[in-house]
């Protein structure tokens, strides 16, 4: 078993029986899916809702509305079939106190990814998102347990 490990607005495949871990969800978006039939698992660590805030910005990555569609793709050229992948996402954090939600960057990301996964017609069944405190997740792609943990909230694992 190997961990991977994926850095802020990257994102990687593995196989079972590896790991996929990203760390430092504040406002960002883990966004993990898998098809559990082939164990081809995915993590995307977006930082922010939309790439047409910031056209010129190469790093598809790093927005939800790009790389969740980049990561979903390079899942089914490596096997997966579309109607087995589901996901699981975790951060979208309030870090900062805003005075209204449509300010708070973590729940603008957070709307932006259920939206792009929706568009793909991938469904969610497990999530941990809001609330005011950071995360790291470990996501395994034998199991598709998503490990979420935190210093403040302790570890749980969805």
């Amino acid at each position: 078993m190997s961990k991977i490990i994926v850095g802020i607005s990257d994102q990687k495949l593995c196989k079972a029986p590896d790991v996929l871990v990203t760390y430092a969800l504040g406002s960002c978006v883990g966004i993990c899916m898998i098809d559990k039939a082939l164990g081809i698992a995915g993590l995307a660590h977006i930082m922010l809702p939309d790439s047409s805030a910031i056209p010129s910005d190469a790093n598809k990555f790093k927005f939800a509305d790009t790389a969740i569609k980049l990561l979903y793709d390079n899942m089914i050229r490596n096997g997966a079939a579309a109607s087995r992948i589901t996901a699981k996402i975790a951060g979208g954090a309030n870090m900062f106190a805003v005075t209204s939600p449509s300010l708070s960057i973590g729940d603008r990301n957070v709307e932006a990814t259920k939206a792009a996964l929706a568009k793909l017609g991938v469904p969610i069944i497990a999530s941990d998102t809001g609330l005011n405190y950071g995360r790291t997740i470990t996501f395994d792609a034998a199991s598709g347990a998503l490990e979420v943990m935190s210093s403040l909230k302790g570890n749980k694992t969805i």
